[in-house]
């Protein structure tokens, strides 16, 4: 609940927003969502001429025991009616509640005991007292990530050995579309023109999944080169995962 409430009060804190009033109505956090005073982008509309619920609303009095349809409901959705349980079963309580606690944080401030991670986060974010330990007990405490001291080391693990891969590629933006392009058999023109032909629209995540994933890119890099919204770029790149699914076969785009 606190690092909910901690989050969730980050816009107010950076100065986006002007007051909790504001942040109600705030479109970047879940916030407003949970208040049900904006609509959650990433909960499904029904298809059209599909008359199967796909998700179903939080019920007016009880948000609670999940049955028949209601079991068909969005991961989003889910968790928004997890959040609400925290503080009541009926809706309309939950929701006051929920604004309240919230409200009751916004003059704690920075909160040190949230920044941070493994080892600092458990001395209150004081890091003067991390100093007296070994390299390899201080390396848990990056204050990048925040977790347990195993987290923060499993996480700085993986990110070597991506930037290891990354090192090892070492391909501009530029090469890597030229060597899609020539595998695909299709001019630049082509891969950024709005066509859907399926050989375009593979070529367009393969440079999305390896340009961000392999390489090191951000998506506002990809969109851009292809003229697609960041949204685009992140369907392609789940389509790039599954299609160039193993080592070999992405080796033979950036070796």
């Amino acid at each position: 609940m606190e690092l909910i409430r901690y989050i969730h009060l980050n816009p107010l804190r950076a100065r986006l927003v002007e007051d909790l009033k504001a942040l109600d109505k705030y479109s970047w956090t879940g916030h407003s969502t949970i208040l049900g005073k904006r609509k959650n982008p990433l909960i499904p509309e029904p298809s059209k001429g599909n008359n199967k619920k796909i998700f179903t609303p939080l019920n007016p009095t009880n948000v609670g025991h999940l049955t028949g349809a209601q079991s068909e409901i969005s991961l989003a959705e889910k968790t928004m009616q997890d959040v609400l349980l925290l503080f009541s079963s009926k809706t309309r309580e939950a929701r006051g509640r929920y604004r309240q606690f919230v409200k009751n944080g916004i003059d704690q401030g920075k909160r040190l005991e949230l920044q941070g991670g493994g080892l600092v986060r458990s001395a209150g974010g004081n890091k003067a007292g991390l100093l007296g330990r070994k390299k390899e007990e201080r390396d848990k405490g990056d204050e990048r990530v925040l977790g347990s001291g195993d987290f923060v080391m499993n996480v700085i693990k993986e990110v070597n050995e991506l930037l290891d891969e990354r090192v090892e590629f070492n391909l501009t933006l530029d090469e890597l579309v030229s060597r899609v392009c020539s595998r695909f058999g299709i001019m630049f023109d082509e891969l950024v023109s709005k066509n859907r032909r399926r050989r375009l629209s593979q070529a367009r995540a393969a440079v999305s999944y390896l340009a961000v994933d392999k390489l090191g890119y951000t998506g506002e890099d990809v969109a851009r080169l292809l003229k697609v919204s960041g949204r685009s770029v992140s369907n392609c790149r789940e389509r790039g995962k599954i299609l160039l699914d193993n080592k070999e076969t992405i080796s033979e785009y950036l070796l």
